[in-house]
């Protein structure tokens, strides 16, 4: 049978030289939930840093992949093993250049959309239809590359106001996992 906990990634790169780039609004996300419902996170088997813990009442584990973005499904897709939770269990918590700064959306399944790190979960799980909690942070300016864009730093402006971000993300997540994905997203969208 399997196990009625969630799994709650946050994507990200390992290693303080990326800890405020846009691309780690995932790990971000993460952190201050592990620290919401009191867990730490560890290093684990899965090559992941990851935690359990009650969230919206429901059990939760929530993890890291300790891998680089690209490489992300091989963590997750060990963890999901380990754990025994089905893909329709599993959110993922990630960056997005197509929202404004600031924006939180919420979807199951979906493409990539040019995202890495979903391509790479997408190709381990062998399936697109995991929940997918979408953190805006905004198009390059001008003619940057994306690339460059994401492994940047948030602004002084943006790092302000990540705290109140973070924590919509985590009321997404909540109204998510305890009213379900069409009740979440009209109080989101």
């Amino acid at each position: 049978m399997p196990d009625e906990r969630w799994l709650v990634i946050g994507l990200g790169n390992p290693g303080p030289q990326y800890a405020g780039n846009r691309h780690n609004i995932g790990y971000m996300s993460c952190d201050a939930l592990a620290a919401a419902i009191g867990t730490n996170l560890k290093r684990d088997r899965s090559r992941a840093m990851a935690g359990a813990g009650t969230f919206a009442g429901v059990r939760v584990i929530v993890a890291k992949p300790l891998s680089f973005m690209n490489a992300s499904g091989g963590p997750v897709a060990a963890l999901r093993a380990f754990y025994k939770i089905p893909v329709d269990r599993i959110v993922v918590i990630h960056d997005e250049l197509d929202l404004p700064f600031g924006t939180v959306r919420l979807k199951l399944g979906g493409g990539d959309n040019g995202h890495n790190g979903l391509r790479s979960i997408t190709s381990a799980l062998r399936t697109r239809d995991y929940y997918r909690v979408r953190i805006g942070i905004g198009r390059p300016p001008g003619r940057m590359d994306p690339a460059d864009y994401v492994l940047r730093d948030f602004t002084a402006a943006e790092r302000a106001e990540l705290p109140e971000l973070l924590g919509r993300s985590a009321d997404a997540l909540e109204a998510l996992l305890s009213r379900g994905l069409a009740a979440a997203q009209n109080d989101f969208h």
